[in-house]
């Protein structure tokens, strides 16, 4: 019988791939994530014994882990195949000592894309398990348990149970907050702005902005000096002192790393980062390409590197030659420039082949998978190419000692811009008729408008996942939990798709700045980030990274326990009586969000749901349509003239009316298509085409 190769991987999807591509001689097995972690029920690390993690296997993978053993006995060689990154590590570890693999043995593969070719050239060239890796992932496991499992008690004996505070959560709510107290004691400042309407001895009329005074930028505090400045304006002649014609070049923006597709997905298909990682897991993994069998579609999902291989852009400077011409295509291939703290373990996120164009895979995948496939293909392409190019003209025109400036562009080359608009508006369409130095300008008139200063905007996911990245705090895999965890505690509410804080977190930010000014402070977490680079660079020892955080945090927190008094916090009134009672009704945290409960309780068990208006009219009454929820959480569409209109849906209305039968038009999912546009009526099957 033929030796077999038993690979492990840790997903389904990813088994079921690779399978595929290895053919016989092989099996591929799933470890469906973690094997062993740290017990949920204790601290599960021996801090007496030099801090060593007490691994258990978890729940529920006990059988799992049998069949794995049993396989790797009847297996010739057994390859472990886990994720690239610093967790896949740990797992590839944590799988190798389970089924006695020894120590130095080459048995670890890894491929930054899930294709024949990549998989094939990996499994030639396995190597040892990278313990500097492993160790960095411990350490980050420890010290998040150590915060976690001694804060989150703590919050429940002082605050309320069910509380939570983390190494790295705990700051993302303070900064969080502090944005929101900037915004509340932000005081508007009075500005304005003024404008001169011009013409030429041909009657060629021109917009120009007054931009200073004797040189120095002109700041306009009020409407007395602004009539003061009209007045001695009009005493002036308007004449043209400096007329610039450019031509300016806009580079390409880089392929994306983890962090800049959770932006720009948020911005531009209104996804969550949780749903964009989901997504671009699956793309990853792999997908049935119909002729083509199961590919994996990007590469992978995890990455702060803008890297691209040699080999993907020549094949992306032959797809643009091919397909747009050889002015799209740069002379040297594109290089780009990774952050200071970038690990530089991958390439950037990009498609396996640009040759699988965003148009030949579409009906192969599903709305939200088509949608960021496209993202992530433009964004790529666009990367390997040339410059836009832009006209641009400047006119500088004196009046006395006030300097007016007029500007222009115009795009001339579309360049990059051919497969990816970033959005960034650079034509300034102010007609500009031809002028020359010296030359008078008529004032046909002066307009003025008032300002007044803005405060700074609260976060949205894709603006602090910018400022995450930015400070260096936590890693772009870890910001999608730290969302969803900070949203589930209540300490954060989404409004509007921005970010504001409640009171129980201002609460709880204020208690662990009081108490633990460490764990919230920007600089501190940044630092044990590149703390964690280092260790798994090999120049730091994991076990003395923790000694040094652990003995000054156990003597704050023995501090803490004693300073700290319970706090009450009280809940908010919600402006309305108890049909049932006539007592006031408070705004209660439950399971499924706010929820609205009678203050008699437990005398009056009364609650209801909170109406959220969705902004949208009823289409049988005009009456505004509400989203509530069941008594299990499901959320449904109502009217809220109810029970006067009966009008009901579990899809959210548009607003519109059927072009067929009158009924009501709504937003219905589907797994295969996505959001589709459809009746509400049953029997009318009339739907629209979403345009994506």
């Amino acid at each position: 019988m033929a030796e077999t190769t038993l690979v492990i991987v840790e997903s389904a999807a990813k088994a079921k791939t690779l399978s595929k591509f290895l053919g016989k001689g092989y099996r591929v097995k799933a470890s469906v994530g973690h094997i062993k972690d740290l017990p949920k029920s204790k601290l599960g690390i021996d801090v007496d014994n030099d801090f060593e993690p007490q691994y258990i296997t978890i729940r529920g993978k006990g059988d799992l882990l049998k069949e794995i053993k049993d396989e790797s006995q009847k297996a010739g060689r057994v390859l472990l195949a886990t994720d690239p990154d610093r967790e896949g590590e740990a797992i590839a570890w944590h799988l190798q000592n389970a089924i006695r693999i020894p120590d130095n043995a080459k048995c670890r593969v890894e491929f930054n894309e899930i294709t024949k070719d990549a998989v094939k050239k990996a499994i030639k060239k396995p190597r040892p398990i990278d313990l500097n890796r492993v160790n960095a992932q411990q350490a980050r496991r420890v010290l998040d348990r150590l915060v976690g499992y001694n804060l989150s008690p703590l919050l429940w004996s002082k605050v309320r149970k069910g509380l939570s505070a983390g190494r790295v959560q705990s700051v993302v709510v303070r900064l969080i907050c502090e944005r929101e107290q900037e915004i509340r004691e932000f005081v508007p400042e009075e500005y304005w702005t003024i404008e001169a309407l011009l013409n030429t001895v041909e009657k060629a009329g021109l917009i120009s902005k007054l931009v200073s005074y004797r040189g120095e930028k002109i700041t306009i505090p009020n409407e007395e000096e602004k009539n003061r400045i009209i007045d001695e304006l009009a005493q002036h002649d308007f004449i043209v002192t400096e007329v610039e014609k450019k031509e300016k070049r806009k580079k390409p923006l880089p392929p994306f790393i983890t962090s800049t597709l959770q932006q720009e997905s948020s911005k531009r298909l209104n996804f969550f980062s949780q749903r964009t990682m989901r997504v671009a897991q699956e793309l990853y993994e792999g997908l049935e390409l119909g002729k083509e069998g199961t590919v994996g579609l990007i590469t992978y999902l995890r990455t702060d590197s803008t890297r691209v291989s040699s080999v993907a852009q020549e094949e992306a400077i032959a797809f643009i030659t091919e397909h747009y011409g050889q002015e799209y295509a740069p002379s040297e291939p594109n290089q780009y420039k990774s952050r200071k703290s970038s690990q530089d373990a991958h390439e950037a996120i990009r498609p396996t082949s640009v040759y699988r164009t965003p148009e030949s895979v579409k009906p192969f995948l599903t709305r939200d998978q088509y949608r960021l496939y496209k993202l992530i293909w433009d964004r790529f392409v666009s990367s390997q190419m040339t410059p836009a190019v832009y006209d641009t003209i400047s006119v500088d025109i004196q009046a006395g000692e006030y300097l007016f400036r007029s500007s222009s562009s115009h795009l001339k080359f579309a360049g990059y811009k051919k497969v990816y608009n970033d959005q960034e508006e650079e034509e300034a369409k102010n007609h500009i008729p031809p002028l020359k130095i010296n030359e008078k300008l008529f004032l046909e008139s002066l307009q003025a408008e008032q300002h007044f200063t803005q405060p700074p905007p609260r976060f949205t996911e894709a603006s602090l996942v910018k400022l995450l990245e930015e400070k260096n705090i936590g890693r772009p895999s870890t910001y999608a939990p730290i969302i969803d965890t900070i949203l589930k505690r209540h300490y954060v509410e989404r409004q509007n798709k921005q970010f504001v804080p409640t009171e129980l977190g201002f609460i709880v930010v204020d208690l662990l700045k009081d108490h633990f000014s460490n764990i919230v402070e920007v600089e501190f977490t940044a630092k044990m980030e590149e703390e964690l680079d280092l260790i798994e660079e090999g120049q730091m020892e994991w076990r003395q990274v923790i000694r040094e955080f652990y003995q000054p945090f156990a003597e704050d927190l023995q501090k803490a326990q004693q300073r700290i008094e319970k706090v009450e916090i009280k809940d908010e009134e919600a402006g309305k009586d108890c049909p049932q009672c006539g007592r006031p009704l408070l705004i209660k945290y439950g399971r499924f969000g706010k929820f609205l409960a009678c203050s008699g309780f437990p005398e009056c068990r009364h609650t209801e749901s909170i109406n959220e208006d969705t902004g949208v009219t009823c289409p049988h009454c005009g009456g505004a349509i509400i989203a509530l929820k069941t008594k299990k959480g499901r959320r449904f569409y109502g009217c809220s003239n109810y029970p006067d209109c009966t009008f009901r849906s579990w899809n959210k209305p548009t607003g519109e009316k059927c072009a067929i039968c009158g009924d009501a038009m709504v937003e219905k999912k589907d797994r295969t298509y996505g959001v589709q546009i459809v009746c509400q009526n049953s029997e009318c099957k009339h739907r629209q085409e979403v345009k994506v």
